[in-house]
């Protein structure tokens, strides 16, 4: 395993992302805010939601097959019980690394989704925000990452 600023650097070394569970409805979804802060920091970003075919002025995909030429990460940004289904997407489509969103409260983390991934050779970041570090860091998101210490992960 990897300390988590290793294996969180690996993930934002990856320049085509995928951010799961981005909704039509931006103010109260931190899948936007994570989906916004990477397309602005010159990430190739991909929405997914199976619900919408355009978020944030951008083109929305259903799934992550679906989007052109693939990606190299996820931001898992849905409900924990949706995150098996998208670990193992990932699998399918040799996608290796994965960050599970959590800030307060549960977020998008599942046990059984990192095992899962874990088992089939990802790096799964099971907690956090990637707004917490590198390049897509801020002031408020390190803050946040000192006060809820307890929701990210040491390793990797």
């Amino acid at each position: 395993m990897q300390t988590i600023k290793e294996a969180a650097a690996a993930f934002l070394s990856n320049k085509r992302v995928a951010v799961t569970g981005v909704s039509r409805s931006p103010e109260t979804h931190g899948s936007n805010t994570v989906y916004r802060r990477l397309r602005d920091r010159g990430y190739e970003v991909f929405a997914v939601n199976p619900n919408a075919t355009q978020v944030e002025g951008d083109p929305c995909y259903r799934d992550l097959a679906s989007i052109p030429g693939g990606v190299q990460a996820v931001v898992i940004g849905t409900r924990p019980e949706i995150a098996v289904d998208t670990i193992r997407e990932c699998a399918e489509l040799g996608i290796n690394h994965v960050w599970m969103h959590r800030g307060p409260g549960a977020g998008s983390v599942s046990a059984e989704a990192t095992a899962y991934g874990r088992q089939h050779g990802m790096t799964v970041i099971d907690g956090g925000c990637p707004l917490m570090f590198g390049q897509t860091s801020d002031i408020g998101h390190r803050v946040i990452r000192f006060i809820y210490a307890g929701n990210v992960p040491k390793a990797a």
